[in-house]
């Protein structure tokens, strides 16, 4: 993590996130280490889905048509973090970390990240098997940051 605000530093580069099945806990894990404030620009916790409407501004239609954990409704999230923030780097994250909630289209582990740096837009689909809901918490954030380093490099 100090070296992701190293580098951020050094590159001038801020970094805005938008969570919802994770709350928070990727904001609370980059403003953990000293000198986050350099880089860190904005945390929102967007559980619900009035939130997600409200706040971030997804069309209601996106989450329901899709749903909120969708390829969709993560690309809305990043999208309007993205004008809210004015970070250089934006994140979103949806998904069920259980342990209910799942379904067999979209099963307890579904969890979907976007990464907007620039008009560089990535949304990934990741299935965390351990249906524990703090591990899929924390799969998350790990993927999340590797995502993050692999945009910044």
């Amino acid at each position: 993590m100090k070296y992701l605000i190293k580098l951020l530093t050094q590159k001038k580069q801020k970094i805005s996130c938008a969570e919802s099945c994770t709350g928070g806990l990727l904001s609370a894990t980059i403003s953990s280490i000293s000198g986050a404030s350099k880089i860190f620009d904005l945390g929102l916790i967007t559980y619900s889905n009035h939130v997600k409407i409200r706040v971030l501004k997804v069309n209601r239609n996106i989450i329901r048509k899709y749903g909120a954990v969708s390829h969709e409704c993560c690309l809305a999230m990043v999208n309007n973090l993205s004008k809210i923030s004015k970070s250089n780097i934006n994140i979103s994250i949806t998904g069920i970390a259980g342990p209910k909630g799942g379904t067999k289209q979209k099963p307890i582990g579904l969890v979907y990240i976007g990464v907007k740096k620039g008009n560089k837009i990535q949304i990934n689909r990741y299935l965390f098997k351990n249906k524990k809901r703090s591990s899929i918490q924390k799969a998350t954030v790990k993927k999340a940051l590797d995502l993050i380093f692999s945009i910044i490099k």
